[in-house]
């Protein structure tokens, strides 16, 4: 009996690996359909194309949650673990471009809050060219508690803030403090103006 247990965990503990691995094509371009962000697993909720004029593919987006729903309003204000990665399929998205297309959203974003200094801070953190295939990641960090007191290091700091860290590539350019921040950030893609109306339902999955 020890024995067939051992099994059927072994089997699901493998099926759980597989499923962690796959993926799946959005648009021409390949996305896992399982993040670890924060500690959390997140899952592929949707993605698509952003367009320009009806012609111009500009990147695909995808966006990950720790579980999947087509309600915009939740993911917006959630104060969850999950995040948004852009795959750059034109060379007419410049660096100029992306962040002028930001504050274009933050300023029809229908949540949250932003501010002129997160707009510069976007200038900083992605001081390079953009070419095609380059890759955008943002991830909303939750600041996680236990027994309803957030956890700190031996210092007093907080081990996990609520953050939106900013990736180029795979590495870390820099972060963004607060929910607020998030919600305005995630309202550009799923807000009630949001920056491509096809791309806002490809990710909710509708």
């Amino acid at each position: 009996m020890k024995y067939l247990k051992f099994l059927f965990t072994a089997y699901f503990f493998c099926i759980s690996l597989m499923d962690f691995g796959q993926t799946t094509t959005i648009e021409g371009v390949e996305f896992s359909n399982n993040q670890n962000i924060n500690g959390s697993k997140t899952l592929l909720n949707g993605g698509g194309l952003r367009e320009k004029l009806g012609f111009m593919d500009l990147y695909v987006g995808a966006l990950y949650l720790q579980s999947n729903t087509n309600d915009a309003n939740k993911v917006i204000m959630a104060n969850e673990d999950m995040g948004i990665k852009i795959e750059i399929v034109s060379g007419l998205v410049t660096r100029e471009r992306f962040i002028d297309a930001l504050e274009e959203g933050f300023e029809n974003s229908s949540a949250g809050k932003s501010s002129p200094e997160d707009i510069e801070k976007f200038k900083k953190y992605l001081n390079d060219p953009f070419v095609e295939g380059d890759v955008i990641t943002l991830n909303y960090h939750y600041a996680k508690t236990e027994n309803g007191r957030l956890l700190t290091d031996s210092k007093g700091d907080l081990l996990l803030d609520e953050k939106v860290y900013l990736y180029k590539n795979g590495k870390e350019r820099g972060t963004f403090e607060g929910l607020a921040f998030k919600q305005a950030l995630f309202a550009i893609w799923l807000g009630e103006k949001p920056a491509d109306d096809s791309l806002k339902e490809d990710m909710l999955g509708l």
